[in-house]
């Protein structure tokens, strides 16, 4: 499975990475609609919610039964809603391939879990790298470096389809910026991924792009520009 033994996990999995996941490695977070075309992480876990297929009319009404009447969800990929479905804000982004980077383990990287939420909150607050909530921990390996007690810089894994693990919550405090803290814990990240034969992938807004050109400087190459796109529901009966 990994770049390594010379074999590549199927890549069709990455255009609908959060379908993926959630019936597959994430099962065990997911909520799945009553006809079983769209499902959701469980919403301590993550926003994002899926379609089996995004083409198909059946699948959006299957989400909208899970999600509830006039409620916000957050899809990613190239996506056109049906009618009565409401656009609230649309993020073009990029999803970067990272079977190039080099992995390597970090000194003084510590080994994040539940009882370090608190501080990763913080950390998020004061950062804005993307949704984290208080069970977003539990989705993969979260690495991060202290100074003197404080973390100061974490990084992490987010949606798992088959075969790749996506690199997520890249942030530093801004009094910690310019050391390269970001670039380790995402070397150290991917290792953590390789060592399960899986290969890690990354999704980036596109206007970020001091983060872009850092993780194509890192060997991350572009594989496509989905959106992510936070919807609503229609408001009447589902």
């Amino acid at each position: 499975m990994s770049p390594e033994s010379g074999t590549v996990p199927a890549e069709e999995v990455l255009d609908n990475p959060v379908w993926a996941a959630l019936t597959g490695p994430h099962r065990g977070f997911a909520e799945h609609g009553p006809a079983g075309l769209a499902a959701r992480y469980a919403r301590d876990a993550s926003p994002f919610a899926a379609l089996a297929d995004p083409a198909d009319p059946r699948a959006w009404a299957d989400l909208a039964a899970l999600a509830g009447p006039d409620e916000g969800v957050w899809v990613t990929g190239l996506l056109t809603p049906p009618p009565g479905w409401k656009t609230v804000m649309t993020i073009p982004g990029v999803q970067l391939d990272g079977r190039a980077v080099r992995a390597e383990a970090v000194p003084g990287a510590v080994l994040l879990g539940p009882g370090d939420v608190p501080e990763m909150l913080e950390l998020v607050e004061l950062t804005r790298p993307g949704p984290f909530m208080d069970r977003t921990v539990e989705l993969g390996t979260y690495l991060g470096i202290r100074d003197e007690g404080r973390l100061v810089a974490m990084a992490g894994e987010r949606m798992r389809p088959t075969g790749w693990s996506e690199i997520s919550a890249v942030c530093t405090h801004p009094e910690f910026r310019g050391r390269g803290l970001a670039a380790r814990l995402i070397r150290a990240v991917a290792a953590a991924v390789r060592e399960r034969g899986e290969v890690p992938f990354l999704h980036a807004a596109a206007e970020n792009t001091g983060a872009v050109r850092l993780y194509e400087s890192m060997g991350f190459t572009l594989r496509r520009r989905p959106d992510f796109v936070g919807l609503r529901t229609p408001a009447g009966e589902a």
